[in-house]
């Protein structure tokens, strides 16, 4: 048996003392950002361990550099090689212009069952915010991640599968409210009872697990009855049946826990929601809701505390153990090569994985030392620009030099 694997043992994860955990480099200011945060990952992990714990990093290759290597943009290597490690981290990744071509981060998530995207948002100090009290953001959003208008369902306009789609609607099931049937283009939005109960239990039981406060499911079910108002009504059965919630005198569940408060379980129309997070975003901990919403809410938390520059993310199926982390930006081919991109979504994206591997020793020294670089005013071009805007002051760092400066806060 290979002693570097990671295992999954009755639903709970395995890991080897030195695991083996395939990164891939990503496209843009992938090349710059990734190796910068392998780098301070590792540090992390020595100042807490020492050499009694280690990662080794197998790269495997996806988007611009699989193709001019391999011909394809995502390699059957490269998912075989993380169904076998389990645990992976990636840079951000080009989707290939052209038809037919979708998404090679959706594709990952689907081929690989990542069903819930995890995206903790919280501030850090010093962070140049557009908002009074960034300081009142702390909330980890579980955004489904395979259903919903990204299953990539639809037909453009003008294409005979429109025409049959539309021929169907209208002559066998009697639809008369598409306003423009003859320009129209359509998408189908699949919401499954399984997909929505399992999303929704992950977030309880991390809600659970970390002590946090309340599970709020976002929605839409006001409009959309039977798919946003399906994963509504399933989450809450999820609550009451499976987790013992009882409802209180003002509509929210309560799942009673010993020594603490209870864990409320409450719900919020998305578009409210959206403007709740400005005025009132302490009432909010972790959050459940379905793809398209979850993009939404997502990069609007994470523009309330510094922008998806400092946004960590992680796709994850709970029940195989498979898990990718990630920056949640894109290539910014822009400023591609200038070693000038903050690294920070992907060394936040590197704190979560130590704490999924169960390193929260190492994690802990990571958070500590970003607290105090951002402290210090120590930045990127992008918060630098927005810092000296606002009048203060700032030292501008590269991003190696910001990895470099970070290892030695540790």
């Amino acid at each position: 048996m290979d002693t570097s694997v990671i295992r999954m043992d009755k639903q709970k994860l395995q890991v080897p003392d030195f695991p083996s955990i395939v990164y891939i480099e990503g496209d843009g200011v992938g090349r710059e950002i990734t190796p910068v945060a392998l780098a301070v990952i590792d540090a992390a992990v020595k100042h807490a361990y020492g050499t009694t714990r280690a990662i080794g990093w197998k790269e495997c290759l996806a988007g611009e550099k699989a193709f001019s290597s391999q011909g394809a943009y995502l390699p059957q290597d490269t998912l075989d090689a993380i169904d076998e490690s389990l645990v992976a981290i990636k840079g951000p990744l080009t989707t290939p212009v052209g038809k037919g071509f979708r998404s090679l981060n959706v594709t990952l998530r689907q081929k690989l069952d990542l069903y819930a995207c995890v995206r903790p948002v919280r501030y850090f100090t010093g962070v140049p915010s557009p908002v009074r009290h960034p300081e009142l953001v702390d909330m980890v959003v579980f955004r489904e991640n395979t259903e919903d208008i990204y299953a990539g369902i639809e037909w453009p306009q003008g294409s005979s599968e429109a025409a049959l789609l539309r021929d169907f609607l209208e002559q066998s099931l009697n639809v008369t409210n598409i306003r423009f049937p003859e320009s129209s283009a359509f998408g189908i939005k699949p919401v499954s009872v399984e997909g929505s109960k399992r999303l929704v239990r992950s977030a309880i039981h991390y809600a659970l697990e970390q002590s946090r406060t309340s599970v709020t499911l976002v929605h839409k079910g006001n409009i959309m009855k039977f798919t946003e108002g399906g994963f509504l009504a399933w989450g809450y059965e999820v609550a009451k049946d499976e987790f013992g919630a009882i409802r209180n005198e003002k509509g929210h569940y309560l799942i009673e826990r010993t020594g603490q408060k209870p864990l409320i379980v409450k719900d919020c129309i998305c578009d409210a929601f959206l403007q709740n997070i400005l005025i009132k975003s302490s009432d909010y901990d972790v959050v459940a809701t379905t793809n398209l919403n979850g993009d939404y809410v997502s990069d609007a938390l994470a523009a309330e505390v510094g922008g998806i520059g400092i946004a960590p993310g992680a796709n994850i199926n709970y029940l195989t153990g498979k898990a990718i982390f990630e920056a949640t930006h894109g290539t910014a081919p822009d400023i591609a090569g200038n070693n000038s991109a903050n690294p920070l979504s992907m060394i936040l994206s590197g704190e979560m994985l130590l704490r999924y591997l169960g390193w929260n020793e190492a994690a802990a020294i990571l958070i500590r030392a970003i607290e105090l670089v951002l402290q210090d005013s120590l930045v990127t071009a992008d918060f630098y620009r927005l810092i000296k805007q606002e009048g203060n002051d700032a030292t501008l760092l590269g991003t190696k030099e910001f990895g470099d400066y970070l290892i030695s806060r540790m």
